[in-house]
């Protein structure tokens, strides 16, 4: 069976044997936890649903649209793709032999034995974050932490981090600081939750070949603070919650996001999965967001996203809905974001000139604005800290087009429809655990000028339309703005062709029709700028 964290999303298994764990990780007395636990930040919330109903997506966010990520860990020493941490310890898996042929057999050489390979000598934070500003980006994360375990702080309840060992760097710390001098937005993801389950892999074996039965490096207790103890190896089936996962595993999981909060004070903490452990979870979204409050004038200004959609529901909502390589299939009811990479998580040298097109974001991110949404784009580093030379191309080109059409990105609301054309069904993947939003981008096909999207600023609308006419058409037809039958019957006074000028139009009962100049102000999608009276 293919283990991938797309097919453990779809398990729904219950019944898991408990987990143990390691008494190391002792817990600071400050995690007792009830509705208003002693530690948390005064402020309007309290950690119950009912108090964080009143949460409001703060405008910054609903106004930036685009983020950049950096999915960057130990995991990257190996260039070799997502999970390699739990995948090198499944006999038979493309990791599991990559790892055997460069470095040998996990009972000898494990996972723990890479960090010293993870030197980030080409790490600058300032330098990439002056080309994510570049490109448009309005905040950026950086990973705290994956499921590896590994802290990427210099964390005060796990000496397994990035201060210590491997590259000896506070990456969150960098990245912070090098963001907030550009003025953008700083985010923290969160993967840790999963971490035992996930991780128990490395106490299993093989179970065939010279070293069948030899567990790997995991089983010895030496390690356990790294790797955890579990009573089951979830090897050929890992469910996606919280099912056996004890209550000293989840006060430990608050006291390490405690200490991110703390240290770093982030604008955005991001889950990787759904709000986690519900008191525990529901403890740190209310201290996240009193601090905040506290600092703002009583309003708070921080986010965390969950990817359960009743978690960013409009009604009965605590946070922004985050969808996973996905798009909602219609305009959600506040404001959500999509995450998704140019390739792998983690660093894969077999995706160079392989990654997603700068076409291929660009509809991605002009689909999702229209829905209310923005787009969080990872940008795997390797393990130097450097961008290859196709990701920077696809920054360049990225750049590009912001250059021209970001007044229809940034600070606008949906429109009436979130667009129009032959594309506008999302193909749902209904055996997702999370959604079926979830990843569902795989299925997408590319835009043509044929395909519309909408967004609003004020009284003015902006009409994407998602490609270049070819083969001779020299005018697109906007169907839903027609005089009879279109969405709206206001007077459309004047349009602008973004990166070019007025066009000239008529407004006829089958459409809007304008005439296009001969050259092209830009690539991939193109943005009328529409005023008028009475059609917002």
């Amino acid at each position: 069976m293919s283990i991938s964290r797309r097919n453990i999303l779809k398990s729904l298994a219950l019944g898991v044997p408990a987990l143990q764990l390691n008494p190391g990780f002792a817990l600071s007395p400050h995690t007792t936890l009830n509705n208003t636990p002693d530690w948390m930040a005064n402020g309007p919330f309290n950690a119950s649903r009912a108090s964080l109903r009143s949460y409001k997506i703060p405008d910054w966010f609903r106004d930036a649209k685009f983020g950049i990520w950096a999915h960057w860990g130990n995991q990257s020493a190996i260039e070799a793709g997502d999970w390699y941490a739990r995948n090198m310890y499944l006999q038979g898996h493309k990791q599991y032999k990559h790892h055997v042929e460069h470095y040998g057999h996990p009972s000898k050489f494990g996972y723990k034995d890479t960090i010293p390979l993870w030197k980030a000598e080409q790490f600058d934070a300032d330098f990439l974050m002056g080309l994510y500003k570049k490109a448009g980006a309005q905040y950026f994360m950086s990973m705290g932490v994956h499921h590896d375990n590994f802290d990427l702080w210099n964390s005060k309840h796990n000496k397994w981090n990035a201060v210590n060992m491997g590259p000896k760097k506070d990456i969150v710390g960098l990245f912070a600081k090098a963001a907030r001098k550009q003025g953008m937005k700083f985010g923290i993801s969160d993967h840790l939750w999963i971490t035992y389950k996930w991780f128990s892999t490395s106490k299993g074996a093989d179970k065939d070949g010279p070293l069948a039965g030899v567990p790997y490096d995991g089983a010895d207790p030496k390690y356990f603070d790294f790797y955890g103890k579990c009573e089951e190896v979830f090897n050929k089936k890992l469910d996606w919650n919280e099912n056996g996962i004890p209550q000293a595993w989840r006060k430990h999981w608050l006291d390490r996001m405690m200490d991110l909060v703390e240290s770093y004070d982030p604008d955005l903490l991001y889950c990787d999965g759904p709000m986690p452990f519900e008191d525990e979870g529901l403890s740190l979204l209310a201290h996240l967001y009193n601090k905040s409050a506290a600092k703002h004038g009583g309003i708070t200004q921080a986010v965390y996203t969950s990817k359960r959609p009743e978690d960013g529901d409009g009604q009965k909502g605590i946070c922004v809905f985050d969808v996973e390589r996905g798009v909602v299939d219609s305009i959600w009811p506040t404001a959500w974001q999509t995450d998704t990479c140019v390739g792998d998580w983690h660093y894969n040298r077999d995706r160079i000139g392989k990654y997603k097109s700068v076409k291929t974001v660009v509809d991605l991110l002009v689909d999702i604005v229209s829905r209310n949404g923005n787009l969080m784009l990872n940008f795997p580093l390797p393990a130097s800290g450097m961008l290859d030379q196709d990701e920077i191309n696809i920054l360049e080109g990225i750049t590009k087009w912001m250059n021209v059409n970001q007044e229809g990105i940034y600070g606008t609301r949906p429109w009436k429809i979130f667009g129009a054309g032959p594309l506008t069904d999302v193909a749902k993947n209904e055996k997702e655990v999370n959604s079926a939003s979830q990843f569902n981008e795989n299925k997408r096909k590319t835009f043509s000028h044929e395909d519309i999207r909408f967004t609003t600023k004020g009284k003015t609308l902006y009409a994407y339309f998602m490609g270049w006419p070819e083969n001779g058409i020299s005018s697109v037809n906007v169907k839903s703005l027609a005089s009879v039958g279109g969405i709206v019957l206001g007077k459309i006074e004047h349009v602008e062709l973004l990166g070019h000028g007025t066009l000239q139009f008529s407004r006829e009962s089958d459409g809007l029709k304008l005439q296009l100049p001969m050259q092209k102000p830009c690539e991939h999608a193109y943005c009328l700028k529409i005023t008028g009276q009475d059609f917002i």
